[in-house]
């Protein structure tokens, strides 16, 4: 079971330290950092504001329909519906295991020989 964490952020997002901070409370796994400073570079990664959290590729906090890649500021919804700047650590808790789960069940699935896969093709804190 592999399962891969990715942060992507804006330069001076505010919310990344506070994010790493949170995601070493509920996991050892390694953390990919990567920062997005275009337009089209946060489409490409699928950046859907500052921070983004990628499991095995997927945005698990976007909600459905209003996806919006781009380089900006990002705010999440908390488990009662308020705004918040990253998630508690019981969504990313549950989040890792539903990536663990997925990364499980596509790895029992996989074909005998592996086959190529696709490509996949302003929140600076200053005012």
């Amino acid at each position: 079971m592999n399962v891969d964490l990715t942060v992507l952020h804006v330069p001076d997002c505010p919310n990344l330290d506070p994010l790493m901070t949170r995601l070493r409370q509920v996991t050892d796994l390694p953390v990919t950092v990567r920062e997005i400073s275009a337009e089209a570079e946060a489409v490409t990664a699928g950046m859907n504001g500052s921070p983004t959290l990628l499991i095995n590729g997927i945005d698990p906090f976007v909600e459905p329909g209003r996806a919006r890649a781009g380089v900006s500021c990002r705010l999440f919804r908390d488990q009662h519906g308020r705004l918040v700047p990253i998630p508690d650590a019981s969504q990313l808790r549950e989040a890792i295991a539903a990536g663990s789960d997925s990364a499980t069940r596509s790895a029992s699935t996989l074909p005998a020989r592996p086959t190529p896969s696709p490509s996949v093709g302003d929140c600076s804190g200053h005012s």
